[in-house]
């Protein structure tokens, strides 16, 4: 059996079954990447709420696992040659997860590519701008009378819409017309858009037919369904 004892993290977030893939995370966009892609691949794991609201992602035991104090974060008991390995940052832990169970990114030199950089997209791109504008809109646009940060964030993200409706134009998907860790690592942000951010209509969500009919068929993927509420809230 496994010993998870030389990661801190297992003494505040203690494993049950310690041969099997070890999640930390809150199903906010970033984290339901990782639960989705688990669903996803049908890998076993044990996921493990990460309570902002008590500030966990600040504890020690996180912390010595991801230094940068964000989830996800995973502890893969059988990583290379069979020994456990911490993996942090949600598109590593995408990668990391479609190479080792051969799903989601193709073999194909030019397709893997094209997956990957869709996937750096969403990490540079979907992921910061989304994430800023949703604050400002929802958490500190009243108490801040300059609204220039919530503009410069709301046009960048209607610009980075833009970019994604221009390409899901081609096909079903972002990549290869099939379903793959770009499209994976980017609904769960355009869920959060016109969901919990409630900011659908400041971006002119309607705008982009093609991105509302591409959320809507990865949002109704039985895995989908699922990570949305993995790790169950307390």
């Amino acid at each position: 059996m496994p010993d998870l004892t030389s990661f801190p993290i297992t003494q505040k977030w203690p494993a049950k079954n310690p041969q099997i893939i070890q999640l930390y995370s809150l199903p906010t966009p970033n984290g339901i990447k990782a639960s989705a892609m688990l669903e996803e691949i049908g890998i076993a794991y044990e996921p493990h709420l990460v309570d902002f609201g008590s500030s966990d992602q600040m504890t020690p035991e996180f912390i010595s696992l991801n230094p940068n104090n964000k989830i996800p974060a995973i502890i893969d008991p059988d990583g290379p040659g069979g020994k456990p390995l911490g993996i942090w940052e949600s598109g590593a832990i995408l990668i990391y997860l479609a190479e080792k169970s051969g799903q989601l990114l193709s073999n194909d030199p030019v397709e893997r590519i094209e997956t990957l950089q869709w996937l750096m997209f969403q990490m540079g791109g979907i992921g910061p701008m989304f994430g800023q504008f949703g604050f400002f809109h929802k958490f500190a646009g009243k108490e801040i009378e300059d609204k220039r940060p919530l503009e410069r964030y709301r046009d960048e993200s209607i610009r980075l819409l833009g970019v994604l409706d221009g390409q899901l134009a081609k096909g079903d998907y972002l990549v290869g017309n099939k379903y793959s860790i770009a499209d994976l690592s980017i609904w769960p942000w355009i869920s959060a858009m016109t969901g919990f951010y409630e900011a659908g209509d400041l971006v002119g969500i309607d705008n982009f037919k093609n991105v509302q009919a591409w959320a809507k068929r990865c949002m109704e993927r039985p895995a989908s369904q699922k990570a949305v509420h993995i790790p169950a809230r307390a």
